[in-house]
């Protein structure tokens, strides 16, 4: 039995082993093998057959073990050295970090065994630390990466709980399988006069009056998958609130969901109706052309006035192509009408012509209304015919009372024409200013709304000094 508790190997157990094959056995049983005296000298390296990732390291032999030792693991072996000069032993293994004078290094554990007739020859069997180092750094990565997505999801649900309390609109999840309420809003449990805690997980089909859970599902279901399907029209138990439910399929973590969008059936009075009633009435028989656009200017719908002074067949020739189609500066007159009412919310009085599709032109004044208070917003045109009206109009531009006396005030100190072309300078100024403000200072779009090239443009803009405007853009 031996200090450290092993027991010896009895007497002729173990043949005589020859250098070669001992050197390859020690070889085998570590990855890395370094025999050193006690003063710290390399005798011997043996690197693993197998374990080709240190590479050739023969050039080590001769040299101090310290010349390939990073700074903070000399101490180490320092130490180790130490006990062993002074008779001590010890079984603890010491690792130490490797460099060869470059930018990498290895860490290995090595457990020191005394060789030799005297002891005063040490082996250092180690073992390559750099596999579980490389699974420590992907562990520590995965933990990172596991934080991260952590993170992400915590802000993705706040954002929706945000979402969810601020909006006006009132939306229950419900599985598509069960029929249970997965998630609600406040909105929508106001509207059907529950508490959100009472509502999830409980049953949607028994929060409204006369609705058998299997048949609802299923027609939630069908209804849910059909883009262009009316709504389920349904009436709240608790609230007594006639609702709208707009259904929406979608799939979440693999799991079917259905979205219910929840509007509150407004009930019609006798007034109401004749209202709706009433406005139809105007529509369709109007004088005025009035049209209904997308945010972009595409045609939803128009009425017979409009049709007239189109030359269009019916309304679904003009239906879907964009109103600028029908304008003489095509986009640029729509752009200034979309731009402004989408700012401020209305314009009045746009005067511009309108062209037929057979190519004949006529003057008309549009108002244009922005309604973004709806589901889908959408501007609506109302034209007017302002053919009869450029007969009695008088010639020329009008000019006020004080410019009027302004130009007054230079008979006599100016010539006739001084006079004549400062007015037109002065109402051509106007004239630019006007078309500069419409098109929100896009020079190319006022240049065609003046016909003016953007050279001409650019000279006018540098003679009144309104090239300065911040903004202007081509």
């Amino acid at each position: 039995m031996t200090s450290r508790g092993t027991k010896y190997w009895n007497s002729g157990a173990v043949p005589l082993i020859a250098p070669e094959m001992l050197g390859e056995i020690i070889a085998t049983a570590s990855d890395l093998a370094i025999v050193i005296s006690l003063e710290g000298r390399i005798l011997s390296v043996l690197v693993n057959a197998g374990h080709r990732a240190h590479g050739q390291l023969d050039h080590w032999e001769g040299c101090d073990i310290r010349d390939v030792l990073t700074e903070d693991s000399q101490p180490k072996l320092e130490a180790k050295l130490r006990l062993f000069a002074e008779g001590g032993d010890s079984a603890r293994p010491v690792e130490l970090n490797h460099t060869d004078g470059k930018s990498w290094d290895f860490p290995v554990r090595y457990s020191f065994h005394r060789i030799g007739p005297n002891g005063g020859v040490l082996l250092m069997m180690g073992r390559d630390l750099r596999p579980i180092a490389e699974m420590q750094m992907q562990l520590i990565e995965a933990q990172m990466a596991l934080e991260r997505d952590y993170e992400t999801q915590r802000e993705y649900d706040t954002r929706y709980r945000v979402l969810s309390e601020a909006t006006r609109d009132a939306f229950v999840f419900v599985g598509t399988r069960s029929g249970r309420v997965i998630d609600a809003n406040p909105a929508a449990c106001t509207l059907l006069g529950v508490a959100r805690a009472d509502l999830i997980g409980s049953a949607f089909s028994q929060e409204f009056d006369g609705r058998r859970r299997a048949e609802f599902v299923e027609t939630l279901n069908l209804r849910a998958m059909d883009n262009a399907a009316e709504p389920i029209e349904a009436e709240a138990r608790r609230s007594r609130t006639p609702v709208r439910i707009v259904a929406t399929a979608f799939r979440a973590a693999g799991e079917p969901l259905i979205l219910c969008r929840l509007d509150a059936a407004e009930t019609q009075g006798a007034g109401t109706g004749e209202m709706a009633e009433t406005l139809r009435a105007f529509f369709e028989e109007g004088v005025d052309a009035i049209v209904f656009t997308e945010p972009d200017g595409t045609i939803l719908t128009a009425n017979e006035s409009f049709l007239g002074l189109a030359d269009a067949p019916q309304v679904a020739s003009v239906k879907g192509r964009s109103l600028g189609d029908y304008l003489v500066r095509g986009s640029v007159d729509l752009r200034v009408l979309v731009e402004n009412a989408t700012r401020s919310g209305q314009m009045r009085m746009f005067a511009t012509k309108l062209a037929g599709e057979y190519g004949a032109q006529i003057s008309v004044e549009i108002s244009a209304t922005y309604l973004s208070d709806r589901v889908h917003p959408c501007i609506v045109f109302v034209i007017r015919d302002a053919s009869r009206l450029e007969g009695v109009r008088k010639p020329g531009v009008a000019v006020s009372d004080d410019a009027m006396r302004s130009v007054m005030e230079l008979v006599g100190s100016a010539t006739l024409k001084d006079i004549v072309a400062e007015t037109t300078d002065v109402v051509e100024k106007m004239c630019i200013e006007t078309a500069v403000e419409l098109t929100r200072n896009n020079r190319v779009a006022a240049a065609e709304m003046l016909g003016l090239s953007r050279q001409s443009l650019y000279v006018k803009l540098r003679k009144y000094g309104l090239l300065s405007r911040d903004g202007g853009h081509d």
